[in-house]
Order: structure tokens, then sequence, then C-alpha cells
């Protein structure tokens, strides 16, 4: 009987997902913006002509506004890596099945 060559395993183009990693200028711009534009909205809030309720309300509405947007950022962010993971598992998956399979075998 004649032995039949197996095919090559198959072996993904890259193992690890490339990491995007901000650096350290962007990560500073980001925090210096964000610093600049809190503290615009809080001189903005003292400088108003208005009662200090209306002061106070401004401010609680501010902050709950960016205490908002931290958390959608992080609810985003946490769902598109749940979506990474699960399409990493499934190309793991498909990787597997085409190395061990055989055209050549005898069904």
């Amino acid at each position: 009987m004649c032995a039949v060559p197996r095919p090559p395993t198959l072996f993904p183009m890259s193992d690890t997902p490339v990491k995007q990693q901000n650096t350290a200028a962007f990560y500073g711009q980001a925090v210096a913006s964000f610093a600049v534009a809190l503290g615009a909205t809080a001189f903005g809030i003292v400088r108003l002509e208005a009662d200090a309720w209306v002061r106070g309300f401004m401010a609680i509405a501010v902050l709950y506004l960016v205490t908002s947007a931290f958390t959608l950022a992080k609810v985003i962010r946490d769902r598109q890596e749940a979506g990474q993971i699960v399409s990493r598992v499934d190309q793991a998956r498909l990787e597997k099945l085409l190395a061990e399979h055989d055209p050549f075998e005898k069904l």
C-alpha cells in the first residue's frame, strides 16, 4: 500500500493580535484636554451671574455628564474586547479543524 502524504499543517499568519498602545504624548494630550475642558467649564459656572443654587445645579449636571461619559466609554470598550475574544476562539477552532482535516482520508 502506498502512503499518502499529509498536507502541510496550517499556521495562522500571526499568533497574537497586535496590541494597540497609545503613545505617552497622546495620553498626555487627552489628559490635558480633559483638564482644560473641565477647568473652563468650572470657571464658567463660578463666574456665572446667577444664584448659588443655579451654579450648584450646573456643577452637579457637569459632574453627572462626566461620570456618564466615562461609564459609556468603559461599556463600549468592554463590548469590543468581548467581541475580540469570541472572534479569536472561533478562529482557533477553524484553524484546528483545517489542520486536522485530511482530504486524502477515505470516508
